[in-house]
């Protein structure tokens, strides 16, 4: 029998989902080599079967979505998150900030009696136990078959810690920050991506999480001498990963002043 593996959506814009779908021909070489019993957008649904590997996509908002990320749990050999919304949040849980949620619920639905959401959005891990997690927004499809293949072979997934920096240097890249004084989130924030935005021109926005080992006051300090003020420093910290600890803490000094 062929190993089993599941894709699962939670609170997202299924763009995570996408890196598999993205594979193109190669999905078929994929699906000779597992049986996708749950993948709802390609099709096969089958969301308690029991896996080897179950992918999720989304952060956990309801609770409904609770209970059902539990199942899933108990289903799955290993779990892997994919994409900022299941890794930390996502961009849905900046509502984490509003200081009333009830208004902050009034201000978007015309009537939010009907919305069964929670006080707070959170990543899986918030909820249930996480073998791996890949971050991005959205992630690759690289990431997501390299990941299935280190399970079927038995051994850990390698973790990416380097930075966007690292990644533009390989890619012979002209550094944004430093060239053009773009406020680029490259030195705080994990490569994954292949340094996309800064290669074309853009400052990196940080949608692939926190790098290992990242000197936030010091790209605050200059940020601020680009002329961004603390708050904006902050918005930019936690926008795509808005309920990360690390990153939601140090927004929080931004805006309270203690850099």
């Amino acid at each position: 029998m062929k190993p089993r593996i599941a894709v699962h959506k939670f609170s997202s814009c299924d763009g995570c989902q996408l890196a598999f779908l993205n594979l193109g021909s190669d999905l078929l070489t994929l699906f000779e080599q597992v049986d996708v019993v749950h993948f709802a957008e390609a099709g096969p649904v089958d969301e308690d079967a029991p896996v080897l590997v179950s992918f999720v996509e989304g952060s956990i908002s309801t609770a409904e979505d609770v209970e059902r990320i539990h199942r899933i749990r108990a289903c799955s050999r290993y779990l892997v998150t994919i994409g900022a919304c299941a890794t930390a949040g996502g961009l849905q849980a900046l509502r984490n900030a509003a200081a009333n949620g009830e208004q902050w619920l009034a201000s978007v639905y015309a009537t939010p009696a009907w919305i069964d959401s929670l006080p707070q959005v959170n990543p899986v891990r918030a909820h249930v136990a996480v073998d791996f997690e890949l971050w991005g927004c959205p992630v690759t499809a690289a990431q997501v078959v390299a990941t299935l293949r280190a399970y079927l072979a038995g051994v850990i997934p390698l973790d990416e810690t380097d930075k966007v920096c690292l990644e533009c240097k390989r890619q012979q890249a002209v550094c944004v920050l430093v060239t053009e004084g773009r406020p680029c989130l490259g030195p705080v924030t994990r490569t994954g991506c292949g340094a996309l935005c800064p290669r074309a021109g853009r400052d990196c926005y940080g949608c692939f999480g926190p790098a290992e080992n990242a000197q936030y006051a010091t790209l605050q300090r200059r940020m601020t001498g680009l002329g961004l003020l603390p708050e904006q420093v902050a918005h930019r910290f936690r926008s795509f990963n808005a309920a990360d600890p690390v990153l939601n803490r140090v927004g929080a000094e931004l805006e309270s002043g203690n850099d």
